[in-house]
């Protein structure tokens, strides 16, 4: 029998022999990896993201103010961000040297929690920006949407997400065709390094486009109304509006574009050696977007505001009686046993 035409899979290779391969240089990326400033930044960025959209999900949850299609879209963002900053920490700790003792079972599951959290959130924000046109184009307060298909679009971004995330894992990997294996995750075929690159530039072009559509339709909408309001407050809402815009949109291309572009560059089999060196970097910046999103959608809104100074109030208010509970107690078994004194006197 001819067995010439079997592929060999390297099913229980580690992921180093992977990595060998790509002549990526694990030492050089280890300096990154393991310097002081480094470290102390990732560490600061993965614990700022868990808790500001801790924080966001903890005010949806608590304030019924904020029980609306546009806050739940908003809660499952900041679900997502929590997932991308757990991840994030995950990847980061176990990368550098330690990828040689990793084996490829565990650098697929590293690689599909972020790679599902990261496509999350970037599908989430598509699908705010497509409530937000909705909802000022039809010069509404909240969204006509109803509850059921809010959870349908959620439900439907996590499925996508999800089988996006595990489509290596279910065979779209290079383990039995080492010829098509990436560069920056060695253990992905260049065609779903490629496929991903260009769904996610999808998304940012869409989600551009949408809030472009909403500066334009705004702007025009806001010339017509000059004749019967203030034309200075017309102005300054049109120039809030475009600020908010623009500093979402700044964030979102700052903080996708280099790593969609090295992505796009690898399915191409045009990737500088370079570039390799400075993926850590480059994935902290992707990770910086899930840490800016709580902070530009809830800024400006006056009732999250709230919901936070009410959070860290009890949170005070708890460290407070926890520091001085020796004392409270004393107090209150004194008032108490002076309150019964008198009602025995009083008796008698």
């Amino acid at each position: 029998m001819d067995n010439t035409n079997v592929p060999v899979c390297y099913y229980n290779q580690t992921a180093m022999f992977f990595y060998n391969l790509s002549g990526r240089d694990l030492i050089v990326e280890e300096q990154h990896y393991r310097s002081v400033g480094f470290f102390i930044g990732v560490l600061l960025t993965g614990v700022s993201i868990i808790f500001l959209n801790g924080l966001v999900l903890t005010a949806i949850v608590i304030n019924r103010r904020l029980h609306y299609p546009f806050y739940y879209l908003l809660g499952n963002l900041a679900v997502t961000d929590l997932c991308v900053g757990i991840s994030y920490l995950v990847i980061t700790c176990l990368s550098g040297v330690w990828t040689s003792t990793v084996s490829t079972s565990q650098w697929f599951f590293r690689q599909g929690l972020i790679d599902t959290s990261l496509m999350a959130s970037l599908m989430n924000l598509m699908a705010i920006a497509l409530e937000r046109q909705q909802t000022i184009f039809t010069m509404q307060l909240h969204s006509k949407m109803t509850n059921q298909r809010i959870i349908l679009l959620i439900v439907a971004v996590w499925i996508m997400a999800i089988l996006i995330g595990l489509s290596p894992v279910m065979g779209w990997n290079c383990l039995c065709d080492l010829s098509s294996c990436s560069e920056t995750l060695p253990l992905f075929s260049r065609s779903y390094v490629l496929t991903i690159s260009i769904l996610s530039l999808l998304i940012m072009f869409i989600v551009v486009i949408l809030y472009t559509c909403i500066c334009v339709y705004v702007w025009k909408k806001s010339r017509r109304m000059t004749e019967h309001t203030s034309r200075d407050q017309s102005k300054g809402t049109v120039v809030s509006l475009m600020n908010t815009v623009l500093l979402i949109l700044g964030c979102f291309v700052l903080c996708w574009t280099p790593a969609l572009l090295l992505l796009l560059l690898d399915g191409l089999h045009h990737v500088p050696q370079k570039l390799l060196v400075v993926e850590s970097f480059i994935l902290t910046l992707v990770a910086c977007n899930s840490l800016v999103n709580p902070i530009i959608y809830t800024y400006r809104d006056q009732d999250v505001r709230t919901t936070f100074k009410c959070i860290f109030c009890c949170f005070c208010v708890i460290e407070w009686i926890d520091r001085n509970y020796n004392q409270i107690s004393q107090m209150l078994r004194g008032g108490l046993l002076g309150l019964g004194s008198e009602l025995e006197s009083t008796v008698r």
